[in-house]
């Protein structure tokens, strides 16, 4: 009965007292008084062992029959029992008695004591656990905050690792060059799609693109090396149809894993002549100013597949105003049919050539990757021939 007042803290009293009833016999008066909340008289279960009377001020009242014993242990009569019988118990019955009551007093004691003592542990563990909780919610915003530096620190490094692998704006009269570029994953900022170009020393624009085999930083390792030495054999003077072939007889001795697709293209901004050779590289697009666009077709095979090299070099005429589209197989594969890519993609240029050119190539991949079943490395180049 005590048990809900005394979780919560209200004081609870207990008396205690022995009376007499109407026939005299001897009995153990026992009240609970419990505090009352908003007039609610207090409820007794009828769970409860021994039957209790209930009061208006909230006093719950147990009358315990007290035994009458004699000295040698056998019961002592009382009121209306034979004439023969005392009709009074005997002293040593009544002392019994209060000795009964003096035992069952000091028991109801320590159990209050009881009480008492776990109401306080379990105050004392309240508090403990309310300050561990506070020190484990300051660790957490420490570990925040410094998961926070952390991921600062990270993103500054991986912009400055981009930075380092792209190469240098392009400013030739005539031209207007656009990219987009994004990585498989967020943990993997970087994978093997790469592009460079550059100015031939007659002027004409140079550019490559590069998907090696894999995805992460192996993969950059590989595309780094193979751009490096297409830049080297280019501005040797190296013929476009031989680089690809030259670029595997290079690299071959020092590292037989190598394995990338590749595209090259160069622009005569002066004539607007087009070169392209390739090497197992998906077909440049190109859209043209009346609207209509098409895919320049050249087989080839990579750096590291067997026979490397490009069959031929394509040559077409770029007018003003119309754009060419570079780019890897992540554009065009993300829902694992090349063919089904290749339509999309060649209705989305005709679609934004129009735009401006630095944003062709993110709007193709927003229309083209906005239903990704296989995720890869994307990347693609928008270049514009404008007028000189």
């Amino acid at each position: 009965m005590a048990a809900p007042a005394l979780g919560g803290g209200r004081p609870v009293t207990l008396m205690s007292g022995r009376e007499t009833d109407e026939d005299g016999a001897h009995q153990l008066t026992l009240a609970l008084r419990l505090p009352q909340q908003n007039s609610v008289p207090v409820v007794v279960p009828e769970r409860l062992p021994l039957r209790a009377r209930t009061h208006s001020d909230g006093t719950v009242v147990w009358n315990l029959p007290l035994p009458s014993t004699g000295t040698n242990g056998h019961p002592v009569p009382g009121i209306g029992q034979q004439a023969c019988r005392s009709t009074a118990p005997s002293a040593a019955a009544a002392q019994s008695s209060e000795a009964d009551v003096a035992l069952l007093e000091e028991e109801l004691r320590a159990a209050l004591a009881r009480a008492d003592a776990l109401a306080d542990e379990h105050r004392m563990l309240k508090h403990e656990l309310a300050e561990t909780n506070s020190g484990v919610l300051a660790l957490y915003v420490q570990l925040e905050e410094r998961d926070e530096q952390l991921r600062t620190a990270h993103g500054r490094t991986l912009r400055a690792l981009e930075d380092a692998l792209r190469p240098r704006p392009l400013h030739v009269d005539g031209l207007e060059l656009a990219v987009h570029y994004a990585p498989a994953s967020d943990e993997a900022p970087t994978g093997g799609d790469l592009y460079d170009w550059f100015t031939l020393p007659d002027g004409t624009v140079h550019i490559t693109v590069v998907d090696a085999l894999g995805h992460g930083i192996t993969s950059t390792r590989t595309a780094l090396t193979v751009t490096h030495s297409v830049r080297t054999l280019a501005l040797e003077g190296h013929p476009l149809e031989s680089i690809v072939a030259r670029t595997d007889s290079v690299l071959a001795p020092f590292d037989q894993n190598v394995m990338a697709t590749l595209l090259l293209a160069r622009l005569n901004l002066a004539d607007g002549r087009l070169t392209l050779a390739n090497g197992s590289h998906p077909p440049a697009l190109l859209a043209r100013r009346d609207g209509t666009a098409s895919y320049l077709e050249v087989r080839g095979r990579g750096v590291g597949f067997p026979m490397p090299g490009s069959d031929r070099v394509l040559t077409a005429t770029m007018e003003p105003d119309d754009v060419l589209l570079l780019y890897t197989d992540g554009l065009t594969e993300s829902r694992r049919d090349p063919c089904e890519g290749e339509a999309r993609l060649k209705e989305a240029l005709c679609r934004h050539r129009a735009r401006p050119t630095e944003q062709i190539p993110g709007l193709l991949a927003e229309d083209l990757l906005s239903d990704v079943l296989h995720q890869d490395d994307t990347l693609a180049i928008a270049v514009r021939r404008t007028a000189v």
